[in-house]
């Protein structure tokens, strides 16, 4: 039985990071400002020089790195990184696809487009924690049975306490067990005694921000697709499908944040599909519920598996913009609340609700029911997700009428916000 973490409140407001991007400043331009405009310009170049310095290092010394990691694991990886310096590995400040001509296969594609996503997001997150906050740890790995990975986790930061992004790219023998699975979920032409080779490729995020009144995000993208294991690489695949969605949890409730995290994730399904947003947020509040509690986990978003209603090249572009929209949808929501003050109460209060996402996540979770069950799966790659303090107190009641309980409220009865 899981026992209560350890509680480790911070309720002294912190100091204002970075000026954000002009394409997210709109948003929260009513954010009271602690530092004059020529202060938050040098703290802007500040931080260019650090992300610049970081980045500064000759390719000897990168491929040593990369090669290190590679055959030697995580241990000597990190060696390499305290004798060399910080290698971006995987998280590389680099769009991978502008390097991925438009005929490449999907895999090809997937691959890129789950990299950018992650570094996108860790740019975004590390610019929040500004000059003086905290980095992200880059982790890579590979696994034995085929594939590789990197986990990008920052813990204990100025702004978050914990925020893992992590892609997955995985290419083996599909297990028999898999197959049998899948057969389960009505997937017709596959033979549970066949050979399959499966490739899978995602990425995945979760961020808890020490602020109560800042919300945890969670997303994740992916793509499957199982080949015959004598196919040739140019015929279709035996099945191939996507999946993946969002989802904002916060600990109070404010609804011009809803909103706004709402309406740029239904943005861009209409541009695919009309039908997309209404369907995939129905399945993501019915999907992030904490039955044994009889509450959602969050205020939604959307939810999508098994996604193979459109030719791939249709899909492909559908899980792009949603992948691509993750920045716009979150970071203009942090950076509007991460300074808020707040008290202990409120600080407990997060970590009770902390404890409901760890309940589902251990729970209900499909993603870490799968995880645990695949072959060669790292645990702390699955565990990423679980926050550094939660709590569990017995049998609590917030207050009738409180800020508490109107968030209780909607995740009890969830509500339409756009």
């Amino acid at each position: 039985m899981l026992s209560a973490l350890s509680l480790a409140a911070r309720a002294a407001p912190r100091r204002a990071g970075p000026t954000a991007p002009a394409a997210l400043r709109a948003y929260s331009s009513s954010t009271s400002r602690n530092h004059n405009q020529q202060q938050q310009q040098d703290e802007q170049q500040q931080h260019r020089q650090a992300r610049s310095e970081l980045y500064r290092i000759d390719f000897d010394r990168a491929f040593a790195l990369l090669a290190v990691s590679a055959l030697a694991g995580f241990g000597a990886a990190q060696y390499a990184f305290d004798n060399f310096g910080r290698a971006p590995v995987e998280c590389e400040a680099v769009n991978p696809l502008q390097r991925i001509k438009g005929n490449a296969p999907m895999s090809t594609r997937m691959e890129a487009l789950v990299k950018k996503i992650q570094s996108d997001m860790t740019s975004a997150l590390e610019e929040l924690e500004g000059p003086s906050g905290g980095r992200f740890l880059h982790d890579s790995w590979t696994r034995k049975e085929g594939g590789f990975g990197t986990s990008c986790v920052l813990q204990d930061g100025r702004v978050f306490e914990k925020a893992g992004v992590s892609i997955s790219i995985i290419s083996s023998p599909a297990p028999k067990t898999m197959l049998a699975h899948m057969r389960a979920r009505n997937r017709e032409g596959l033979d549970p005694n066949g050979d399959y080779k499966m490739f899978v490729a995602g990425v995945s995020m979760v961020v808890h921000p020490h602020n109560p009144m800042a919300p945890t995000f969670h997303a994740n993208y992916r793509y499957f697709e199982l080949r015959k294991s004598d196919a040739k690489e140019t015929d279709p695949p035996a099945a191939a499908w996507f999946g993946g969605g969002c989802d904002l949890t916060p600990c109070y409730l404010f609804e011009e944040d809803a909103v706004h995290f709402h309406k740029v994730i239904k943005d861009a399904c209409d541009k695919h599909d009309k039908s997309y947003y209404p369907r995939f947020k129905e399945w993501c509040d019915n999907y992030f519920n904490n039955t044994h509690r009889g509450e959602r986990r969050g205020v939604g978003g959307i939810f999508f598996d098994d996604l193979e209603d459109k030719s791939p090249e249709q899909l492909y572009a559908f899980v792009s913009d949603c992948g691509n929209s993750l920045v716009k949808q979150y970071i203009p929501i942090v950076r509007k609340r991460m300074n808020m003050p707040y008290t202990q109460a409120q600080k407990e209060w997060q970590q009770l609700r902390r404890g409901r996402y760890v309940e589902f996540n251990l729970v209900h979770d499909r993603g870490t029911k799968f995880g645990l069950a695949t072959p060669g799966v790292r645990i702390e790659s699955v565990f990423m997700s679980l926050p550094l303090t939660a709590r569990w107190q017995y049998n609590h009641t917030p207050a009738p009428g409180s800020p508490e309980e109107k968030l209780l409220n909607v995740l009890k009865t969830p509500r339409e916000w756009v």
